[in-house]
């Protein structure tokens, strides 16, 4: 087996403990984020949780998809920067598969 192969097969395993780093941050990230354009849209401070019994179908359904889309995108952004961060200080693509983690 190659040098280069050997490297590529363990890379995967090192990016793992980066990689869970990166996705509590991107979390963090993502949850402040909610937190502000709840606050901007409904001009509320928090979003409602879905088994309050003072709140609507529309407002609960509003603010899970919003939240679903943030979090989406800043995950994304968070895993594709990761990647490319890890690409070029070790010239290997951090994955071996071309899925994504869903």
């Amino acid at each position: 087996m190659a040098k280069k192969d050997k490297h590529k097969k363990k890379l995967p395993l090192v990016y793992q403990p980066f990689g869970f780093a990166l996705s509590w941050a991107g979390g963090a990230l993502a949850g402040l984020a909610f937190r502000k354009a709840w606050k901007v849209i409904r001009h509320e401070d928090d979003a409602p949780d879905a088994l309050d019994p003072d709140r609507g179908w529309g407002e609960i359904l509003l603010a899970a998809a919003v939240q679903g889309a943030i979090f989406a995108v800043v995950r994304s952004a968070v895993d594709r920067t990761g990647a490319k961060a890890i690409a070029r200080s070790t010239g290997v693509w951090p994955t071996t598969d071309k899925g994504g983690r869903d």
